[in-house]
C-alpha cells in the first residue's frame, strides 16, 4: 500500500537536452518540449500506469497510459506545469504527482513593455501627424484667405469701377432727358388737352410734337423704334425732321408731311442700311387742325385715330407701313383722312406701350379692346381728369411688372 516513487527523469526543449532548473525560461522560438518520466516498483514493472496533465495547455488530465514520454509541440508562450502520477501493480495511485513548472517568454513584441511603448510611440506619431496637418491646413487656410482677400479687393476694385461708370453714364444719361425734355413743348401747350407721357427709361423712344402755324395746329404721337437711348436718337431726328418738313418747307397735309418725313429718315440712316433697306423707323399718328374750318385731316403709319362723339368710338385706320422702314420712291404714299369736327369731339392718338403693358391678376396684356372701353368710360370727366384717371389705371394695371415700353396718349376735346 505504499505509494509508488515518481520521478520527471529529463526534459528535450526542440530535441535537445535541457536542464531541469527551477523557474526555467525559454524563448518563443523554443516551444517544442518532450518530457520523460518513470516510477519505481519492485513486485511488477510492467504494471506501472501512468497519468499525465501540462497545466496551461491540457484541461484535464489525458487518460492512463503506460508510456514514460510526453511529447508537446508548437506550444504557445505562457506558464506550464508538467504533472505525472504513477499507479503500481497494487493499484495504489501517488497523492500529490510529480510537477516541473517552465515559462515560454512571448516574443519582445508581444511584451507589455513594447506594447507601451508602442502605444506610447503611436500616441505621439498620430498627436505629431495632427499638429502637422494643423500647421499645414492653417498655412493653406492663410494662403486661401490672402487670396480670398486679393480677390475680394479686385472685385470691391472692379465694382467701384463699374458703378463709377454706370454713375458717368446715367449722369449722362439724364443730361440727355434734360435736352430731350427742352425740345418737347409743355405737357400744358395744347388747350383743353392733356398729354399722358410715361417713358420706360430715363430717355424716351416716344415722343409728342406739337406746332402752331397760323390757323392750323399740328399734333403728333411718335413711337419710334426701341426705347432707352437708341429710341431717344430716334425721337430726335423724327423731332427735327417734323420741325423741317412743317416750318422750312411749309408742307400742311398729313400724308404729304408723313411721306417727307419717310425719305428724311431713310436718307439721315441710308449709311447704316444695306441694299437701301431701312432697319429703324417709327409709327405715329398725325393730326392737322384747321381752327377756322373746324376740320381736322389725319394721317398715320400703323397707329390709329380714335374719334369719340355721343358716346361712340370711331376709329379711322392708319396705313400699314411704318416711316424709315422704305423710301417713297417704291411707291408706298400715306392717306390724309379729313374730319368734320362737331362740338364735344374727343380725339385721342398714342402709341401702342399703354394697351402692350403686362399686369392684372394673370399678368396679361392690357389689350386695345380695354384701352377703348376705358376712353369710353372716361368721357364725362374733364381732360386733365382723364389723364389722371388713365395714369391711375395704368399703375394699377401694372402693379409689380415692369414697364415694357414708352407710354403716350394725347386727348383733345373740340369746342
Amino acid at each position: 500500500m505504499v505509494e509508488p516513487l515518481t520521478h520527471i527523469a529529463s526534459m528535450r526543449v526542440n530535441f535537445r537536452d535541457r536542464a531541469m532548473v527551477p523557474g526555467l525560461k525559454l524563448t518563443h522560438k523554443e516551444k517544442s518540449i518532450i518530457f520523460d518520466y518513470y516510477s519505481i516498483c519492485l513486485t511488477n514493472p510492467e504494471a506501472v500506469e501512468y497519468h499525465i496533465k501540462l497545466e496551461g495547455a491540457d484541461e484535464d488530465w489525458q487518460p492512463v497510459t503506460i508510456q514514460t514520454e510526453a511529447i508537446y509541440s508548437a506550444l504557445a508562450p505562457g506558464k506550464y506545469s508538467f504533472k505525472v502520477k504513477a499507479k503500481n501493480s497494487f493499484g495504489t495511485w501517488n497523492e500529490e504527482p510529480t510537477s516541473f513548472e517552465f515559462t515560454i517568454m512571448p516574443p519582445f513584441y508581444q511584451r507589455w513593455w513594447f506594447i507601451l511603448i508602442s502605444s506610447v510611440v503611436l500616441v505621439l506619431l498620430i498627436f505629431g501627424y495632427i499638429k502637422v496637418r494643423e500647421q499645414a491646413l492653417r498655412r493653406e487656410n492663410q494662403i486661401l484667405e490672402e487670396k480670398v482677400a486679393l480677390r475680394t479687393e479686385q472685385v470691391v476694385q472692379k465694382s467701384e469701377e463699374i458703378e463709377q461708370k454706370n454713375k458717368d453714364i446715367t449722369d449722362s444719361i439724364r443730361y440727355a432727358k434734360r435736352i430731350q425734355n427742352a425740345i418737347l413743348p409743355p405737357e400744358d401747350s395744347l388747350k383743353n388737352s392733356f398729354i399722358l407721357f410715361k417713358p420706360k427709361d430715363i430717355v424716351s423712344g416716344d415722343f409728342y410734337w406739337l406746332v402752331v402755324d397760323g390757323s392750323k395746329q399740328f399734333i403728333a404721337a411718335v413711337d419710334c423704334t426701341g426705347h432707352g437711348v437708341p429710341g431717344a436718337f430716334m425721337s430726335i431726328i423724327g423731332y427735327n425732321s417734323l420741325n423741317k418738313i412743317v416750318k422750312e418747307y411749309g408742307f400742311t397735309d398729313p400724308a404729304d408731311i408723313l411721306d417727307h418725313l419717310n425719305d428724311e429718315v431713310v436718307n439721315t440712316l441710308q449709311k447704316q442700311a444695306e441694299a437701301g433697306e431701312v432697319k429703324d423707323g417709327m409709327d405715329l399718328s398725325l393730326i392737322v387742325y384747321d381752327m377756322e374750318k373746324n376740320e381736322l385731316e389725319f394721317a398715320g403709319a400703323y397707329n390709329p385715330l380714335y374719334l369719340i362723339r355721343n358716346k361712340k368710338l370711331i376709329v379711322t385706320k392708319a396705313d400699314r407701313f411704318a416711316i424709315g422702314w422704305t423710301s417713297s420712291d417704291s411707291g408706298q404714299k400715306f392717306t390724309s383722312h379729313k374730319i368734320k369736327l362737331e362740338k364735344g369731339d374727343t380725339t385721342y392718338i398714342f402709341s401702342d406701350g399703354f394697351a402692350d403693358q403686362f399686369g392684372g391678376e394673370l399678368g396679361k396684356k392690357f389689350m386695345i379692346r380695354n384701352l377703348k372701353k376705358l376712353l369710353l368710360d372716361i368721357q364725362d370727366l374733364s381732360m386733365k381728369k382723364q389723364k389722371i384717371r388713365l395714369e391711375e389705371t395704368f399703375e394699377k394695371w401694372r402693379g409689380n411688372e415692369e414697364q415694357i415700353d414708352d407710354v403716350i396718349i394725347i386727348g383733345t376735346r373740340y369746342e
